[in-house]
């Protein structure tokens, strides 16, 4: 009995521990702007990483974990990334966002990353964070959505709502084996689908090919791709890379040869697992780590 009674307190503080993850903040209180209905699904959300150790204010980060606009890689895409972020104490914020998986097309996930970024600029002093150093971090399909915020972006405005009256320009983007281009042959047909239908016309394709969107005020980018993504190639990063320097925009890209597509953080391939170190030099370089 003692035994047993000592097995069922293991398990319960197992479970309390395991329940205590990342707070869960929704991107509204009430319905989401073209919502379904009011089921978790429906409902778009951030998971805070918001615990450093500096006393001053720091550098945040959105996280938009890949999987296809059909579903999301949370794991080595969201969770990981952010903790390897609290690390040298950078702010992360994962963004649960809406896609085809819970019934979603555009424009709903670049409607909930824009609004995440007004949600952590809006709670930058609650969260601890600076308002000015911003970026948002996207993986495989959470890359185009990433990229999506880099083109399209308002300055806010006036509203009842004080999250509406923040910019939703990133300071800064991450763009991790990024599906960017629609309509190519090295298109990730999946993700054009899920986001934007079977039928999306020609003007709806090119409007959401995020390397013709480029103009001078899409914030400075670091890049990663691996040449064996055979899912995602690395060309996607190529033209966006291109875009960039063609309107003079800060920018850094890392192609390493070994990897997969969906590496995250690359800890057991050698070369490619270069790229967190990579990152964050490059960000120390921008002043973002100050």
């Amino acid at each position: 009995m003692i035994r047993i009674t000592a097995l069922i307190l293991l398990v319960a503080l197992t479970n309390s521990l395991s329940a205590k993850g990342p707070q869960r903040v929704y991107l509204w209180k009430g319905k989401a702007p073209g919502a379904k209905g009011n089921e978790p699904k429906d409902r778009p959300s951030l998971l805070l990483y918001n615990k450093t150790k500096k006393k001053t204010p720091v550098a945040a980060v959105v996280v938009c974990p890949g999987g296809g606009y059909g579903g999301l890689a949370m794991g080595h895409e969201g969770h990981e990334i952010a903790k390897w972020f609290n690390s040298f104490n950078i702010a992360a914020f994962i963004l649960d966002y809406r896609h085809r998986g819970k019934g979603y097309g555009h424009p709903a996930p670049l409607t909930d990353a824009q609004r995440a970024i007004r949600l952590v600029r809006a709670n930058a002093k609650k969260w601890a964070v600076d308002r000015e150093r911003v970026g948002i971090m996207g993986f495989s399909a959470g890359g185009h959505l990433a990229s999506s915020t880099g083109v399209y972006f308002d300055k806010g405005g006036d509203s009842d709502d004080p999250v509406d009256t923040m910019h939703c320009r990133p300071d800064f983007m991450v763009l991790c084996y990024p599906v960017i281009a629609f309509g190519e042959s090295f298109t990730h047909r999946g993700s054009q689908r899920n986001l934007l239908g079977a039928k999306a016309s020609k003007e709806k394709i090119r409007s959401m090919s995020t390397e013709k969107q480029i103009n001078k005020k899409t914030p400075p980018t670091f890049l990663f791709h691996t040449t064996e993504d055979r899912a995602v190639p690395p060309q996607n990063s190529i033209h966006f890379y291109l875009g960039l320097k063609k309107h003079g925009i800060p920018a850094e890209m890392h192609i390493y040869e070994k990897g997969r597509h969906g590496v995250g953080l690359g800890k057991r391939i050698p070369g490619t697992n270069s790229w967190p170190k990579r990152l964050r030099e490059w960000m120390a370089g921008r002043g973002l780590l100050k």
